[in-house]
């Protein structure tokens, strides 16, 4: 039977899910990984190119709900919404209860780019990563985002919201220079965690410029994690 009062063929926010559960996304636990579509940015590096653009056809929340007892049966304790950028669904709230209500503990990924949203909806999740793309220079160029003051209020929100959280950089070497970085610093002064990503190139990133490039260096990444050091409790490193 289909639960919420939702009519059994309404769509929910959900495009696609990981088939299988994810023991990265939400550290220390498992944890089921949902998608939504559409992005406002523009990133030539996304690994989630097909989630870019015009929003996708989404599963029925009865579709959904199956999934969700399928995880539950897996030992999933855990969810992580992203994208996408979920804070474009208009159902992203109704998302987070649904998951909620299944017991779920709750990880929503965002680039920051709707603060009035994420107001919302801190107090409704367990965990948050937002990508920090660059340096407030570098935000136009690379993401295709100019308004850097929506970046910054999304910043403090998520470190004045009792929430666990982390900021998050993927580092492509030939633009993230050390100005770039200690511009990105400065953007987030006094967070608990950063994370350093590795650029990993592949055929079909949508900007063929990246299609090219190096993945990044272990090298440089530890490089980065000593200039970060002094602007954050924690820098984590990920894919050296």
């Amino acid at each position: 039977m289909h639960t919420d009062q939702k009519p059994a063929d309404s769509a929910s926010p959900v495009y696609a899910f990981l088939e299988k559960p994810s023991m990265i996304d939400f550290p220390g636990h498992m944890c089921g990984v949902f998608f939504t579509s559409g992005c406002n940015f523009t990133c030539g590096f996304c690994h989630n190119a097909v989630l870019m653009g015009k929003k996708q056809k989404t599963l029925s929340w009865e579709r959904l709900d199956e999934v969700c007892r399928q995880f539950k049966d897996e030992w999933v304790d855990a969810v992580c919404i992203t994208g996408g950028e979920p804070t474009l669904e208009p159902g992203l709230l109704d998302l987070i209860d649904f998951f909620r209500r299944r017991g779920f503990k709750i990880k929503l990924d965002s680039n920051g780019s709707r603060p009035e949203i994420l107001r919302e909806c801190l107090p409704k999740v367990d965990l948050v990563a937002m990508d920090i793309k660059a340096g407030p220079s570098g935000y136009e160029k690379l993401a295709g985002f100019p308004n850097i003051e929506k970046i910054k209020e999304s910043i403090q929100l998520i470190m004045n919201s009792g929430v666990d959280y982390e900021f998050r950089t993927t580092v492509i070497t030939p633009f993230h220079t050390d100005e770039q970085m200690l511009e990105a610093g400065e953007l987030i002064k006094g967070a608990k965690r950063y994370c350093l990503q590795a650029f990993v190139p592949q055929d079909a990133l949508p900007g063929e410029e990246f299609r090219s490039l190096a993945r990044t260096t272990p090298q440089r990444l530890h490089e980065l994690e000593k200039l970060m050091a002094p602007f954050v409790d924690e820098v984590i490193v990920r894919g050296a």
